[in-house]
């Protein structure tokens, strides 16, 4: 789906639904962003879990700032991260900076975590 249609979210929405789902959202949590002490999922840098009926994952992240020292590794974490999970079929990592990592995005957790709130 074009990201510039009208009315169209710039996030794709998550399989929420599907029983791999909430383990897979662990396993994102298991990721930390080497700069941060939080979890790449509490930072709310994934955006998008996609998960078919094959139980193939494709994520799409981003990073808290394109020149990130970890850009080239960060997909690789995930991927293995979420790859070990039983009966996932495989995973692909999408990076993309549209729309852009804000603050805003983080979840409470992470704000409290980092002195924010």
């Amino acid at each position: 789906m074009d990201a510039n249609v009208e009315g169209a979210p710039l996030i794709r929405p998550s399989t929420t639904d599907h029983p791999l789902y909430d383990q897979v959202v662990e396993a994102c949590r298991s990721v930390f962003d080497p700069e941060i002490p939080v979890n790449i999922y509490d930072l709310g840098l994934v955006y998008t879990i996609e998960i078919d009926p094959e139980n193939a994952v494709g994520i799409t992240m981003t990073l808290t700032a394109p020149g990130c020292p970890v850009a080239g590794e960060m997909p690789g974490w995930v991927a293995d991260a979420v790859g070990a999970l039983p009966g996932v079929k495989q995973v692909d990592v999408d990076m993309t900076f549209d729309p852009p990592w804000g603050m805003d995005m983080m979840s409470d957790e992470a704000r409290l975590e980092l002195g924010f709130m």
